[in-house]
């Protein structure tokens, strides 16, 4: 083990050394799972880069709770230090060891925002510097994600509705997969503590509203940030929220519908001649592209309410962007 952390004493730190032989068993009898066990303990793993996470437990947790604080922990690492592989963390193990103790507590999530942790847990180099004596208020406040006391000069919110296109054609031309999956992200400069109101051409809620669906979009599997009040949403499909200060994710979501446009490409590639004894399977051509002020599923930002006790107009900004995402031709 390349660095761990015991919180809560039930495991004993010597049960990881069974993790390796039993992922390369599992993986060589083509039954590797990402929960193992051996024993009483198990094992829930991810893998990023040349670094296996790992969270051992002897009770039956909650385990998509474990999952994502793994990726988090991925997160908040990645935003220290910018790789996370085993460079970065020999690197800078006090400041590794300093995040694991805030990002949880005896077992228990505690503090998983890296923008508040950067408030307290500051990083010069590879030396760590504590930036206060004490912990800020954000960490026991209800809004945990959002320090009190911002102020700018100009009050801006950029909206940046991304949506990138995954694609797989057969040799014959047949669609195999199409379905688009979007993100909304959200660059704040905001006074105070604002609440923003995001309004989308939602299907629901023109459903609910009694409006016309030509022009709404169906969301699936939608994602949001912590901070958009759930049963709000819930209620009425209102994306109500205080924001987090700077670039966040406000929500993803996705859509399997085919895009409304349908283009044709004709292309010649010049290849290397290689004799083989045996014609190998051509690989499939991937294809790339951005289109800007476009979204292929038609989403759009009706509106953007700032509302904030010291009664500051604030500029919305919106940009719309299609990318390719997995976007493969079959040849053969």
């Amino acid at each position: 083990p390349l660095i761990s952390r015991n919180y809560k004493g039930d495991v004993a730190m010597s049960e990881i050394e069974h993790f390796m032989p039993l992922l390369v068993q599992r993986e060589e009898e083509g039954a590797l799972a990402p929960l193992l066990s051996h024993g009483r303990v198990h094992f829930l793993w991810i893998k990023h880069s040349n670094l296996y996470l790992v969270a051992t437990t002897l009770k039956n947790a909650n385990a998509s709770l474990v999952y994502s604080f793994l990726y988090k922990t991925v997160e908040v690492f990645c935003e220290y230090f910018k790789e996370l592989e085993e460079e970065s963390i020999r690197d800078n193990f006090v400041i590794v060891y300093e995040l694991l103790d805030e990002l949880m507590d005896f077992g228990f999530p505690q503090t998983t925002d890296s923008k508040i942790l950067q408030e307290y847990i500051t990083q010069q180099g590879n030396k760590l510097e504590t930036g206060k004596s004490r912990v800020p208020p954000t960490v026991t406040n209800a809004v945990s994600w959002r320090s009190e006391g911002i102020k700018y000069k100009k009050n801006e919110v950029f909206i940046d509705v991304i949506e990138s296109v995954n694609l797989l054609v057969n040799a014959n031309g047949s669609v195999l997969l199409s379905e688009i999956v979007g993100t909304i992200k959200l660059k704040v400069f905001l006074s105070g503590m604002p609440e923003l109101r995001l309004g989308l051409n939602d299907r629901v809620l023109f459903e609910l509203t009694g409006r016309s669906k030509n022009k709404s979009v169906e969301l699936e599997d939608v994602k949001f940030h912590q901070c958009v009040r759930l049963s709000r949403f819930d209620n009425d499909r209102t994306i109500s929220f205080i924001p987090p200060d700077g670039d966040f994710e406000l929500m993803s979501y996705r859509l399997s519908t085919q895009g409304g446009k349908e283009y044709l490409m004709r292309a010649h590639f010049g290849l290397p001649s290689v004799e083989k004894e045996e014609m190998e399977g051509r690989p499939p051509i991937g294809v790339k592209f951005e289109i800007p002020y476009f979204t292929v599923s038609g989403i759009q930002v009706r509106y953007m309410k700032i509302i904030e006790k010291s009664g500051y107009q604030a500029l919305p900004w919106v940009r719309y962007i299609t990318q390719s995402g997995d976007y493969q031709l079959r040849t053969s």
